[in-house]
């Protein structure tokens, strides 16, 4: 691939090093009202954001994440610590995952460690989980530069006019597969955590679908 290709994914790796995830320390601590939530979530997650117009969160997000039963209901309409991660949970699944996986997923978490006692509440699940992360990004970086090195190696007899545009095209679709194939494991997972009446409501859906 060119330089500016090049480029562009030392860019996304530089993005990639000095992501950051909100330390439960960085939490108020006092309960939020709604306004003030959005707010919060605002500011702390708008460098993930795609484009500058896209909103973090709305009330109407909030709003429909308790009437699905994602998040518990505010307490005197202040939201605490744990729905403050709750709300991170289901922001960073609910761009891979369906609100009814999302659900079947986070029904038994919130329903033992939302205001959970001795130690084990949200903080103690979202810094378990999330203190993977360091580990986990030093393999995607490396995981990138091979994808990013087999799929410039593609295409060897096309026109040079295209073999940039087609490269880049390559390099995408092995990022795609990966995606796919994770993403399936992902539903395949919860689809065993699901409750045998919510599986046939699935399949159900599923056919009519596909119809």
């Amino acid at each position: 691939m060119t330089i500016d290709n090049k480029d562009i994914l030392n860019s996304i790796l530089q993005n990639i090093s000095s992501l950051s995830y909100i330390k439960p320390e960085d939490l108020p601590n006092i309960d939020l009202y709604m306004d003030q939530v959005t707010t919060f979530m605002e500011g702390q997650l708008a460098s993930t954001k795609r484009y500058p117009e896209d909103k973090v969160l709305t009330k109407t997000m909030i709003n429909n994440y308790a009437k699905n039963s994602l998040l518990p209901s505010p307490e005197k309409k202040k939201y605490s610590r744990d729905h403050l991660l709750v709300l991170i949970f289901i922001y960073y699944f609910k761009n891979i995952l369906s609100i009814n996986d999302i659900q079947t997923l986070f029904q038994p978490i919130t329903e033992k460690y939302f205001k959970g006692s001795d130690g084990k509440d949200m903080a103690y699940i979202y810094n378990e989980v999330f203190g993977m992360e360091k580990n986990h990004i030093e393999q995607m970086e490396k995981n990138l530069l091979r994808d990013f090195s087999v799929s410039s190696k593609t295409f060897q007899d096309a026109d040079p006019q295209d073999q940039e545009f087609l490269r880049k095209f390559s390099f995408i679709c092995e990022l795609s597969f990966d995606v796919y194939i994770k993403k399936m494991i992902i539903e395949k997972l919860i689809d065993q955590m699901a409750p045998g009446d919510t599986k046939k409501e699935r399949k159900k859906s599923s056919k009519k679908t596909d119809g």
